[in-house]
């Protein structure tokens, strides 16, 4: 089941630039493992969305929980929703 996770983030970019490349390595090796569906920031540097695959609530929670920009207090505050895919378009999606 997908779970997507709507974030606001710190708006520390000095913090968020140097964590960057810890948790864009957490998220593809979660992509690896088929745990991440998608996933990318708010082009307002308001947060980020990610969409996870986890059996629960609390899984996809884990994930986030465990993701390097919450260890470093960058992710301020979350809401994670099940999320059903109806129609998507893969080649608006080439990443």
């Amino acid at each position: 089941m997908k779970f997507a996770a709507i974030i606001e983030y710190s708006q520390d970019k000095t913090k968020i630039a140097e964590v960057r490349p810890a948790h864009r390595q957490y998220l593809a090796s979660l992509k690896e493992k088929g745990q991440l569906a998608i996933s990318g920031p708010f082009t307002d540097d308001y947060g980020a969305l990610i969409v996870y695959e986890a059996a629960t609530k609390e899984e996809a929670e884990a994930f986030l929980k465990a993701d390097p920009f919450n260890a470093a207090g960058i992710f301020i505050s979350y809401v994670i929703r099940p999320w059903n895919t109806v129609i998507a378009n893969r080649e608006l999606f080439p990443a």
